[in-house]
């Protein structure tokens, strides 16, 4: 850290958003301009190896950036899933562009992009079915009734990992953008990667551009880790967050999210659990989140919001060592009377933001209904929020927090915090309204809501001690060795 306190806000800014344009380019503009051989045999480190391999070209896959490889990708997958009961599989994508519609996934198995492979995503209509709305949410985001099937897909599955040596899946969202400014959208935009009512879910080592909407999408799963991805997109393209875990399952617990660079056009993480009276029906909660070693910018939103679909529960969410720069807020909680539900056990610690609109924002007054059934005396509850550790400097106003009248934000804490306004920053720094809490060691000084405890009663803000069961998770070294069909 002693380097980025040593920089000028300028400077830091530039020399993070140059790290993350090189990583990207060196992905996208690698598969196009260098040609290197490839390999029958490489290792590379997964949750669990495979017994069997194979080629997307094995299948007819071509490369080039033109032929449509649908039906390649898909009849490799048909294929691979007799290998689920039989030591599971791995799909190689060598080097090329990939131009591809939409395809399913299958258990115990593997989906690996060389470092100068690019999956293209279709921009032909009819390369995208129709399915269904999430249960959760009632209708599409975007239009009412169904939505687009996401670019790389599965449901009902075990044992998947998405990952390469920083290979490149590209959504060619401009389409998908142009169609929704313009209000021609009959349907909900795919998302890049999504994966349902699964379990053992890996996505790491890949650079993710240009999705039409959400990037990743892992919906009503568990055991998840998210690790050393890449996501880029336009800061002014609508609705590309980068990670959106929503869950309400049985069972949707523990989601690790680590060493991740983003850049979107919306929330950087946003964790959700469903939408008004269809995620109170749904009815369970986003719980067990990990979120550690984040880059983001992320200047029209938050890098790291909890809501506002949060309908099912939102609960247990630990992030640390999170960078935000030029981003709109640090952390945001947002909610709206309708929703129900809850936000409640969240830690953050060691956060340092450069160049703010806010560094928290906390609003009941979202709204934002999937129609117009949802009950307006179903109100969430948000309680025990802490905020510790953390250093932002160029902010123009350090806090917005605003609960819902009969029904406020409570425990919220925040200690050991330090500010600095930006130039032209608000003349008032933290405006508060039906919030309860405490602060400590914090500048500016909050607002009488969250009173000062005193130098002789500083205070440090929770955080647990206690080890989830996704921080036991590792990775092994595999070997890939290709056998020609």
């Amino acid at each position: 850290m002693e380097l980025w306190s040593s920089l000028s806000t300028p400077q830091f800014y530039k020399m993070a958003t140059a790290l993350l344009v090189v990583l990207v380019l060196l992905s996208t503009g690698g598969a196009e301009g260098r040609k290197a051989g490839v390999s029958d045999y490489f290792e590379y480190t997964a949750m669990n190896c495979r017994a069997h391999s194979a080629s997307i070209t094995d299948f007819g896959g071509v490369g080039d950036g033109k032929t449509l490889n649908t039906n390649a990708f898909q009849k490799a997958v048909d294929h691979l899933s007799q290998f689920e009961s039989d030591g599971g599989s791995i799909l190689f994508v060598p080097p090329g562009k990939w131009l591809t519609g939409s395809f399913n996934l299958t258990s115990h198995f593997t989906l690996y992009l060389h470092k100068e492979a690019v999956l293209v995503a279709s921009q032909e209509l009819n390369e995208w079915p129709i399915i269904n709305p999430l249960p959760s949410y009632g209708r599409g985001r975007d239009a009412p009734g169904g939505r687009y099937i996401s670019f790389i897909f599965g449901t009902k599955l075990t044992d998947v990992i998405i990952t390469g040596d920083n290979g490149t899946i590209d959504g060619q969202g401009d389409l998908w953008w142009r169609l929704f400014h313009k209000g021609k959208l009959k349907h909900t935009r795919p998302y890049l990667i999504e994966l349902m009512y699964s379990d053992n879910i890996q996505i790491s080592n890949l650079t993710l551009i240009n999705s039409p909407a959400w990037t990743v999408h892992p919906v009503y799963s568990s055991n998840i880790l998210v690790q050393g991805i890449t996501i880029n997109a336009p800061v002014i393209s609508p609705n590309t967050d980068g990670i959106n875990p929503v869950c309400s399952s049985d069972s949707c617990t523990n989601i690790r999210i680590e060493d991740c660079h983003i850049v979107s056009g919306d929330d950087c993480v946003a964790v959700k659990s469903g939408w008004d009276e269809y995620g109170i029906h749904f009815g369970m909660p986003t719980k067990q989140l990990i979120i550690r070693r984040l880059t983001c910018i992320s200047p029209t939103s938050a890098v790291i919001a909890l809501g506002s679909e949060m309908s099912g529960g939102i609960e247990d969410v630990r992030a640390e060592d999170i960078l935000a720069i030029n981003s709109e807020s640090g952390v945001r909680i947002k909610t709206s009377a309708g929703r129900g539900g809850y936000v409640k056990d969240v830690y953050v610690r060691r956060m340092t933001m450069k160049t703010m609109k806010w560094a928290f924002w906390m609003t009941g007054n979202y709204g934002s209904h999937p129609d117009n059934k949802y009950d307006p005396h179903a109100l969430p509850v948000v309680q025990n929020i802490n905020y510790r550790d953390m250093v932002a400097e160029d902010v123009k106003m350090a806090a917005r927090l605003e609960g819902i009248a009969g029904d406020p934000f409570k425990e919220v804490c925040i200690s050991n915090v330090t500010i600095t306004m930006a130039a032209k920053a608000k003349k008032v720094p933290w405006t508060c309204t039906e919030v309860a809490g405490i602060s400590s060691e914090v500048s500016p000084k909050p607002c009488d809501l969250l009173p000062d405890q005193g130098r002789k009663n500083i205070i440090e803000c929770d955080f647990p001690t206690n080890t989830l069961p996704i921080e036991n998770v590792r990775v092994h070294t595999c070997v890939y060795r290709r056998r020609h069909l």
